[in-house]
């Protein structure tokens, strides 16, 4: 099979989670996994005639400010079978640039099953994988990492790979997998800075999600 293609979006508006600074890391360590990834903070690559294209999405905004068109383009796309890939802040689906909303996105947080909540200061936690039987996380081994850990809102349908013991989060999950239409979707909390994305267990899942998504295997 060829190469998996995906595009990498990311927000350039706040001063944390900027795709110019983690975009080219994120870039590298897919395309030393046989990922080709192109990097933009341009939102009209979500348009129907420009997402087609690829693969799949990887997700790195925050910022979830989308036109009519940029979201339907993004769930026509995924309800169509192509892969979504959302990473760390893609499930703040409250937080923008201009201020925050009530409510999560309702298009955005039914693709992804689960949104943010909040989360404390960046600490090193152990990661677990608790089921070895989904092709993402199969062999698939726990690892350290020092990170934001975020405190997840999800849905009872989607299939939990990795889960964090946080001492004063407890029990909550770091990466998960559902559908959406026809697409496959992966989500994975870690990714706060370059420290976590080049850990390589955070590399090692991304990876393996993006692949899973983009049914390369």
């Amino acid at each position: 099979m060829a190469r998996p293609t995906a595009v990498l979006l990311g927000g350039n508006r706040f001063p944390f989670h900027r795709i110019e600074r983690a975009g080219p890391t994120i870039a590298r360590q897919l395309e030393r996994r046989g990922i080709d990834v192109d990097v933009t903070a341009d939102r009209d690559v979500l348009r129907e005639d420009r997402i087609s294209a690829y693969d799949v999405l990887v997700d790195y905004t925050t910022d979830s400010t989308f036109t009519d068109e940029q979201l339907a383009g993004l769930c026509s796309f995924v309800d169509g079978g192509g892969g979504y890939v959302g990473v760390h802040g893609a499930a703040d689906l409250t937080t923008t640039v201009d201020g925050n909303r009530d409510e999560p996105v309702p298009e955005l947080r039914e693709l992804l099953g689960g949104h943010f909540l909040t989360h404390p200061e960046q600490t090193t936690f152990d990661v677990t994988v608790v089921d070895s039987y989904h092709p993402i996380s199969a062999d698939l081994n726990g690892f350290s990492v020092w990170d934001e850990p975020y405190v997840l809102e999800y849905d009872d349908d989607v299939r939990v790979l990795a889960r964090m013991d946080h001492p004063k989060n407890g029990d909550v999950p770091v990466a998960w997998v559902t559908s959406f239409g026809d697409g496959r979707v992966f989500y994975c909390s870690l990714g706060h800075d370059i420290s976590a994305l080049v850990t390589d267990g955070v590399q090692s899942v991304l990876a393996r999600g993006i692949r899973w998504a983009a049914r390369d295997y």
